[in-house]
Order: C-alpha cells, then sequence, then structure tokens
C-alpha cells in the first residue's frame, strides 16, 4: 500500500511534480482512518487531489516547512489528535513527560498552541499561500474562549494564528468543498459561504447571531456565559445559523455546521486504501497505534451531550452510521494482515452502543436545538432500538480469523437498559469480565451540572448488569469512571459519592480530575461561576488543596491517599465517615454494612 508523500522524493516517485495541498499535522504520519489527518488527506486523494504530509516539522526551523515545496491550492493546518495543552499539561498544569502520538512516546515533538505556531512558519516561507487551519484544537477554540493553562480569555484561534479560514467540526465536507471551488479556478477570497468554516470580516452578516465580543467576554465572565448559550444554540447543522463575534475592528464569523454523511459516504470514507501502519521511516513504536491498529470506527457523532465532554462540539449530536457490510469488509482485510493475532481490540465510536440509533422523526430533528437527546430524560423521538447493533457483533465475532472482539469504546449505560438484545451480546461475548462505564458521579445536584443521570438510575442499571451476568453464568464486575472537581462539586458531594461506591462494592481504578478544556459546557461554568442555561451559580473547586481532596475521597482504598482522605474529611467536618469508609472489605455489601450498624448500635 503506498503512503502519502512525507518528502519530494516520494511525491516524485508518484509522479507528482507539485501538490495540491499539504497537511502539516503535530502527530506522527499513521496511515489509519482513526487518524483525522490521514483521513482527510486519503479522502482528498480519492477525489483527485495530489496531497502530502508534513508530520511532527521541527518549528524551531524553517526548514521542515519547506520539505515539500510550495501547494498549488493551500495549506491544511492540524495540531493533531489532541489539542496541544491537553496533550502537553495534566489537570495541575504540570508538565507530561510522553507523548502517545509520537515515535517513542517522546515529549516535545510538537510545540504549545501548535496550530499557532505551525501557521505563523507557513506564513514565513510562503506569505501568498492560503492557511487553512482545523482539527480538534481549531473547532473549539473557533470563538473566543477561556484557556486553562493561562487562566485567561483568547481571542479566536483564527485571529491568533492569522489563517485564512478555520474548519471546525468534521472536515471532510468543508475541506473538499474548499479545494474543489478552488481547483476550478475561484479566487481563495470567495470561500465565504462553504459550511463547517469560519472567516474573519467587516460585518457580521445580516442573518447571524452575533455574541457579545471579545473584548466584553473577556472583561465580563456572565457576558462570557451569555455568549457561550447563545453559540451553543446553533450547533444543529439542519436549523443552525451563522455566529459572529466581534474582535477588534473585525468579525468572526463560523458558518453552520457541515451536514453529517450519509452511509454511504462514510461506507466510502473507511473503504479508501489505507496501510493501517506508520509511516515506513519510523523505526520506533507509536503508543496510540499500538492501541488502535486492531480497532473499527462503526459511527461518529453524539447525542448524549454531556457538559464536560466536546464530542458533540466536534463530531456533532447526529449519528452517522457505516454499513454492517462496510464494518465486516474492514475486518475481513485487518484479518489478512501479516500482524493480526486474532482479536479486534474495539468495535465502536465515541458512544459504542449508539451504532445505529438516530431521531426517528427527521422534522422533529431537523427543528432541535437541545444539546442532548438523553437529560434530563430520553427524548420521545429517539430510536434506541438495538438490533441492528446486536446483529453487527454477532457478525464481526463470526468473521475468519477473528477469535475475539472487544467493545473497548464507552457506552452509555442509560441506554443499555432500553437494549436487551445489544446488552445480552455485550456481557455474554465482549467484556472480558469488567464493563467500564461511566457514571461521573451519583449526586444530584452535580449529574444536573454534568448533564448526566443520576444514582437511581445507576443503581437500576447495577442491579440490571448483575442479573444478566447471573443468568449468563458469568463472574463480571462494574469498574466507574468518575470526575472529581467538577464545577458545582463540594467535598460534602465527594463524602456522598465515595460512601455511595463503598456500600456497594465499588472501587474506581482512574479518577479524572476535571480540567477545562476548550469548548465544553463544563469549562464555561468554572470561568463564570454559574450555569449558562439557568443563570445560577456554581461551587467552583479552583484550589489544587480541594481538587486534591476530593481527588483523594474516591481513592480511599489506596493508602498512599489515606493521609488526604483523612484532611478532607476534617475539612467538611465528617471524620466519623473515615471508619466507615476504612472498614475491612469483607464488609463492603450493603447487607453486611447494615447488619454492622444494627450490632454496633446494640452493643452501645
Amino acid at each position: 500500500m503506498a503512503f502519502l508523500p512525507l518528502t519530494i522524493e516520494e511525491a516524485a516517485a508518484r509522479g507528482w511534480r507539485e501538490l495540491d495541498v499539504i497537511f502539516v499535522t503535530g502527530d506522527a504520519y499513521i496511515d489509519h482512518p482513526a487518524f483525522g489527518v490521514p483521513l482527510l488527506a486519503r479522502w482528498l486523494e480519492f477525489h483527485g487531489f495530489r496531497v502530502g504530509i508534513i508530520a511532527q516539522p521541527d518549528w524551531r526551523s524553517r526548514e521542515p516547512f519547506l520539505a515539500l515545496g510550495r501547494p498549488r491550492l493551500f495549506f491544511a493546518v492540524s495540531a493533531g489528535a489532541m489539542d496541544s495543552m491537553v496533550a502537553h499539561y495534566t489537570p495541575a498544569r504540570k508538565l507530561r513527560r510522553d507523548d502517545a502520538y509520537t515515535p517513542g512516546n517522546r515529549h516535545g515533538a510538537r510545540p504549545n498552541r501548535a496550530t499557532i505556531v505551525y501557521t505563523s512558519r507557513l506564513k514565513e516561507c510562503f506569505s501568498d499561500v492560503p492557511v487553512v487551519i482545523g482539527g480538534i484544537e481549531a473547532s473549539l477554540r473557533r470563538h473566543a474562549h477561556y484557556d486553562y493553562w493561562e487562566d485567561k480569555v483568547r481571542r479566536s484561534l483564527l485571529v491568533d494564528a492569522k489563517a485564512d479560514l478555520l474548519v471546525f467540526g468534521m472536515g471532510e465536507r468543508p475541506l473538499l468543498e474548499a479545494a474543489q471551488r478552488l481547483r476550478s479556478g475561484e479566487p481563495f477570497s470567495a470561500l465565504t459561504d462553504i459550511r463547517g468554516t469560519a472567516r474573519m470580516a467587516r460585518e457580521a452578516g445580516a442573518d447571524a447571531v452575533v455574541l457579545p465580543s471579545f473584548e466584553e467576554v473577556a472583561a465580563d465572565r456572565l457576558r462570557y456565559a451569555e455568549a457561550f448559550r447563545l453559540a451553543a444554540g446553533e450547533t444543529n447543522p439542519f436549523c443552525a445559523r451563522a455566529v459572529a463575534q466581534r474582535h477588534g475592528e473585525r468579525y468572526v464569523v463560523c458558518n453552520p455546521p457541515a451536514l453529517p454523511l450519509s452511509e454511504a459516504e462514510m461506507d466510502a470514507l473507511y473503504a479508501l486504501p489505507f496501510a493501517k501502519a506508520p509511516h515506513p521511516s519510523y523505526k520506533e513504536t507509536i503508543p496510540a497505534y499500538e492501541q488502535i491498529k486492531a480497532s473499527v470506527t462503526t459511527h461518529r457523532g453524539c447525542f448524549g451531550g454531556c457538559s464536560f465532554c466536546a464530542i458533540t462540539h466536534h463530531q456533532g449530536k447526529f449519528i452517522q452510521s457505516r454499513s454492517e457490510s462496510s464494518i465486516a469488509g474492514e475486518i475481513e482485510r485487518m484479518a489478512r494482515m501479516p500482524w493480526f493475532r486474532g482479536s479486534v481490540t474495539d468495535v465502536g465510536g465515541a458512544t459504542a452502543n449508539m451504532y445505529g440509533l438516530g431521531c426517528g422523526d427527521p422534522d422533529a430533528g431537523a427543528r432541535c436545538r437541545k444539546e442532548s437527546c438523553l437529560y434530563p430524560r430520553p427524548c420521545r423521538h429517539l430510536v434506541t432500538a438495538d438490533r441492528r447493533a446486536a446483529a453487527l457483533l454477532g457478525r464481526v465475532r463470526g468473521i475468519r480469523g477473528v477469535t475475539h472482539v472487544a467493545v473497548s469504546s464507552g457506552v452509555r449505560y442509560d441506554l443499555l437498559e432500553r437494549q436487551p438484545h445489544y446488552l445480552e451480546q455485550l456481557l455474554a461475548h465482549h467484556v472480558g469480565g469488567r464493563l467500564k462505564v461511566a457514571p461521573e458521579h451519583v449526586v444530584g445536584r452535580v449529574t444536573s451540572l454534568m448533564r448526566k443521570p443520576g444514582a437511581e438510575q445507576f443503581v437500576r442499571f447495577l442491579s440490571l448488569f448483575r442479573r444478566e451476568s447471573a443468568r449468563l453464568g458469568k463472574r463480571q464486575f462494574v469498574v466507574p469512571y468518575l470526575i472529581s472537581g467538577h464545577p458545582g462539586c463540594t467535598l460534602d458531594d465527594m463524602v456522598e459519592l465515595a460512601l455511595f461506591l463503598k456500600n456497594r462494592g465499588l472501587r474506581v481504578e482512574q479518577v479524572q480530575d476535571f480540567t477545562p478544556t476548550p469548548g465544553s459546557l463544563s469549562t464555561c461554568m468554572y470561568y463564570s461561576g454559574i450555569d449558562p442555561a439557568t443563570g445560577q451559580k456554581v461551587h467552583v473547586a479552583r484550589s489544587d488543596r480541594e481538587k486534591l481532596l476530593q481527588k483523594a475521597l474516591l481513592l480511599w482504598h489506596q493508602p498512599d491517599e489515606r493521609r488526604h482522605l483523612l484532611e478532607a474529611l476534617r475539612s467538611c467536618g465528617k471524620e466519623g465517615v473515615a471508619r466507615l469508609l476504612l472498614a475491612d472489605e469483607r464488609d463492603v455489601s450493603p447487607s453486611r454494612t447494615d447488619a454492622r450498624r444494627r450490632v454496633r448500635r446494640g452493643k452501645r
């Protein structure tokens, strides 16, 4: 399988004397559809464009940016699969020492704010060549946004990068339209009406929703929350209006989002001739590739609308599913690859059990402005039928050469109770004894701010999971994923959560300390101190100490956290809870805990 060129020599070997589009990315070049730049590059190649990639250029020099010469149409820049600041720093703002998207897992192959740095270098080398920026970093920073690492509101990335166009969301449609129109002879200045793009303009436009300006949101947190609320109402591509925000004397104008891809388009996209391997110039392993090389993407999008997650803002809430034949065909091709050992490591998407789902009323869906189809309760129009997803799992298990199929993507447990066929398939064949789900919290006022279901629904799911596992004759466990330090969450709430887990025999393996990443509703709450939907004030854990103590309460079972646990309980006047949390693990079940309490009361 021919890789896309990284050098002039590789381009010449294809007979290309000039490239049409050159991608610049902060990730290593892995020719796999799980990575955005290779996916888009293959998509343009499929439509007749000559495409090359400059992967992880050394930004301290001009030379790497000259590697493929001058493109005929434009440069396309992405920081990579992650926002570069998220990739570089922990929630405590400490520098990470690794980078899974780099050969050898080495840190330092991309700069901070990579989109800005790469664009600056390209403008220095080729001042007359347009630069189009995109990817998750550009997508979620397209408006004025709070930046956690500088603790201030920054301008739109389009302004700071001085790029010519910004692509937000999934880029297949807007990037292809831009390339085709330029190829047909249109000037770059005419690309003002492409869906899923943002540009600089002198006027906001007659029909645009005008947000409070950068200057206003940088000076007033309430105006920041208002801007977020207004922009969040314009994310449905079927009814969204353009959104404009003034920066100085000009406006950043974001056109309505790109329309979702059809099933046929999704199938065509994933049928492109990916090598499913890193470029052969790399001599060291790339952890991100090792993790996903045997995985298959079944769909994109998520209608969960969780406050802390940016998937809905980037991929959209409309589920775009591939056909069963397309997915099975990809696995059949993968099974013939020399490195394949029989295990498919994931069959899923942003949320695995949303495959094949969608709105049952297209007219209502086209008018809907809700970010979530599940919160505060499942929409009456939502189709949750699971036979298609269950049939898919059965089909891929039967492919020749496949011995095991895992579902490693997240699942919505509040959907599983409506999906008996998928749940049976999942627990019987695809869990491996441990099902990871993400309640994130159980205290009602916190889960409402997270836009997640509360304790009652999680308890129902635990009962369903244990009952179904017993019916299948399997000894299996739920591993919950939880967030500490989320806006609205106090130490008292974390104590209640810790006791909930203890009384149900649940231990957490990982606790995510909330990180205010660009573009999410939770980040807006963190910065503004209010829920923009209601205007109600929310508690925000801003100090490192409170964040540390909130996290320690969920790790009560780890000896290293004992000191912080006791400090947390003293801070909220609940020292007596330590006895309950640190009780012998044999007394974890609710029935035994209750019995133990009755005996102690009798002795007293």
